[in-house]
């Protein structure tokens, strides 16, 4: 199957793609990416990975102080990037687990410019089987996919487009978004 061509762009715009870990974040987010003609695919997760040593665990309900510390520095990183991108034509798509009262944190610190929130939200089910064939953690026995849905779900405002993407492939997901902007519009 040959890409999608690149849809028409006449003004930059700004996508916050979230859900809980193995949601698929990081290959829609690539998808949607890929289908502007100017588009940068901004993972907030690189933030974390920059950090060589004292890099505090995320993979609990409870967040230690220096991990809630960390988790908010890498959002203040990524909502510094974004405009930069904005400001020389590209559309970006952030992608990042943001959640609870994070989201609408986060959302208010974002450049106003047309802003569309995914939040990605397939069924635990299809979480846990995705966590398990990939090779990067996320999940414990004591921090497990259903666990981590169900707070998210509970925690997390009810702001933007929330796609259940248990049985859609990433061409229909992104497909799905770029369908459904006015829902997923934010500002």
């Amino acid at each position: 199957m040959s890409p999608e061509p690149p849809l028409a762009q006449t003004t930059p715009s700004l996508f916050l793609i979230t859900g809980i870990s193995a949601a698929g974040k990081s290959t829609v987010g690539q998808a949607l990416a890929e289908r502007f003609p100017k588009s940068v695919h901004l993972r907030g997760d690189i933030f974390r990975r920059m950090i060589v040593r004292g890099q505090a665990e995320m993979n609990s309900a409870e967040l230690s102080p220096e991990a809630a510390a960390q988790l908010t520095l890498r959002y203040r990183l990524a909502v510094t990037a974004a405009p930069q991108y904005l400001e020389t034509g590209f559309t970006v798509i952030y992608q990042d687990i943001v959640f609870g009262q994070h989201l609408p944190e986060v959302v208010a610190m974002l450049p106003i410019v047309p802003l569309y929130l995914v939040v990605l939200s397939p069924s635990a089910e299809v979480v846990t089987a995705r966590a398990a064939a990939r090779s990067k953690g996320g999940y414990t026995p004591e921090f497990t996919p259903d666990m981590f849905d169900s707070a998210f779900r509970h925690n997390t405002p009810r702001l933007g487009l929330w796609l259940d993407t248990s049985a859609l492939s990433v061409a229909a997901t992104v497909d799905a978004i770029l369908a459904a902007l006015e829902q997923a519009r934010v500002r």
